[in-house]
């Protein structure tokens, strides 16, 4: 079978068992770069990717070029294939496959560091978006500033001409800029941060004045930092998924992407040096992102993670099978309507409508999005994703036994052993520690909430003094323990 390029694109019949093959609509020759993304991963390459694409063929002069910050994988699949790849998308009523051609090139900034710094220098590149997922920006949680101890941000302090870290890598092509007088471009985050773009510029601000209190300055006077919500379900690719593009493409593509039809894109309208026309293409741009990133933050991805970590301990590999259990079901649906819903500002309709839609998407049977992979970084995602929820409920007065209820479902998923006594492969930047701190308890819940409370990275150190909080953490951890995740779920749904 032919690897996917854009020769054997071209000579390819029109389509396969998925119907006609969807193919961009532009000659590739004339599209130049004007976006540099750090982190080309799976969301990037099935979300903002695919909004470019369909801009391409009336305005070229926004190619992506893409670069992975920790590891050549990406690069190495897609460059044989001329930086194509297939996005599937999938769900009860079919599939539909397309050919998405707005990556010009793949850059590995471990292997090739002077050249993506070149090329983020360069006029042309006039917006930096990243998606690094929440511990890529080298920041304290539960602050929301630079964490000025990462081992990377203090390499890239001594050695700020061979940045490892997205701040870096942003504060260095930046600093180039200006030694030639090159405005400055646009930073996009699209990461699940709360106020993403504020959050971001205080990041990235703190880091270029560490480096040099004049470039600090620039980069708060000269450059925006536009907020963003992105929203759609992308499972990790596996080699089923690499076997159904091949069988409904007739073609070999190294890494492409099966995702839901679902797909939306809010953004903050502050480009100065220009941007493409995304609201022709079904993105929102909007004065204010707030509302939509905190409906998106708190609804979907607080659910997500709960049900990720409830559904593992459960014996659910996939989340599909999880929201399918009634009792995971009925928590998630309670989760949302009677602790989520009330601390967002947005009308209640709407809110409804956001939640019974996100229920469908979760019971999705056609995509295999597991919940281990959600329940990956958990000290990352948990300030933004549930203990905000939490603290807002608590400044009013109000229970959140369910939310208390996703927090201890994670901190019984990193003892690192499931219900069954098998062990758990615990991903976390701080899995180590976590480790430690769940052997010095064992099962003692009291104990275990205690020691996890104690990490101010994720908790500050107002939530660990709150009593009630602390009550209900060790009540749901102990009956975790006692009775297990899903007969736990079932009390509260």
């Amino acid at each position: 079978m032919p690897r996917l390029t854009a020769d054997a694109l071209r000579l390819a019949a029109g389509g396969g068992a998925a119907g006609p093959l969807r193919r961009f609509a532009y000659d590739r020759a004339a599209v130049t770069p004007g976006i540099v993304h750090l982190g080309i991963g799976a969301f990037h390459r099935a979300h903002m990717a695919v909004y470019v694409d369909a801009i391409l063929a009336r305005d070229p002069g926004w190619g992506i070029i893409g670069a992975s910050l920790r590891r050549p994988d990406t690069r190495d699949a897609l460059k044989p294939q001329d930086c194509l790849y297939t996005v599937v998308e999938r769900d009860a009523s079919g599939t539909a496959c397309r050919v998405v051609g707005a990556i010009l090139d793949v850059l590995d900034a471990t292997t090739q560091r002077r050249q993506l710094l070149d090329v983020m220098a360069e006029p042309r590149i006039r917006i930096v978006s990243l998606t690094v997922t929440e511990k890529g920006y080298c920041h304290d949680p539960s602050t929301g500033e630079l964490d000025a101890h990462h081992p990377d941000i203090v390499h890239d302090l001594a050695h700020p001409d061979a940045p490892v870290s997205a701040p870096g890598l942003i504060v260095a092509a930046l600093a180039r800029r200006r030694a030639a007088g090159i405005p400055p471009f646009t930073v996009m985050s699209c990461d699940n941060l709360p106020a993403n773009g504020r959050t971001t510029a205080r990041i990235v601000t703190r880091f270029a004045a560490l480096r040099d209190p004049a470039l600090g300055r620039y980069v708060a006077e000269a450059v925006a930092f536009p907020s963003t919500m992105v929203d759609r379900i992308v499972p990790a690719t596996t080699e089923a998924d690499r076997r159904l593009v091949a069988g409904l493409t007739g073609l070999d593509d190294a890494w492409p992407i099966v995702t839901e039809p679902f797909t939306q894109w809010v953004i903050e309208d502050r480009f100065p040096a220009g941007r493409p026309a995304f609201e022709s293409v079904g993105a929102q741009l909007v004065e204010d992102v707030e509302p939509f990133e905190l409906m998106k933050l708190r609804m979907l991805n607080g659910s997500h993670s709960t049900m990720a970590y409830l559904g593992y301990l459960g014996g659910c590999q996939y989340v599909a099978e999880a929201v399918a259990d009634p009792r995971i079901r009925g928590l998630i649906y309670k989760l949302m309507t009677e602790e989520v819903m009330p601390t967002l500002p947005m009308p209640r309709a709407d809110l409804e409508a956001y939640r019974d839609r996100l229920l469908a998407r979760f019971a999705n049977p056609a995509l295999q999005h597991r919940t281990w992979q959600i329940a990956m970084d958990g000290s990352q995602k948990l300030p933004q994703r549930l203990l905000g929820t939490i603290r807002d409920r608590l400044a009013a007065g109000q229970g959140s036994e369910r939310l208390a209820l996703g927090v201890a479902a994670w901190m019984r998923y990193v003892t690192g052993i499931d219900e069954a006594g098998a062990p758990i492969e615990v991903k976390d930047p701080l899995a180590a520690r976590l480790r430690d701190i769940a052997d010095a308890a064992g099962r003692d819940a009291a104990a275990l909430a205690d020691g996890l409370l104690g990490v101010v990275e994720i908790f500050g150190t107002d939530l660990p003094a709150d009593t009630a909080f602390r009550r209900a953490v060790v009540g749901q951890l102990d009956s975790l323990f006692r009775i297990g995740a899903l007969a736990t779920a079932a009390r509260l749904a």
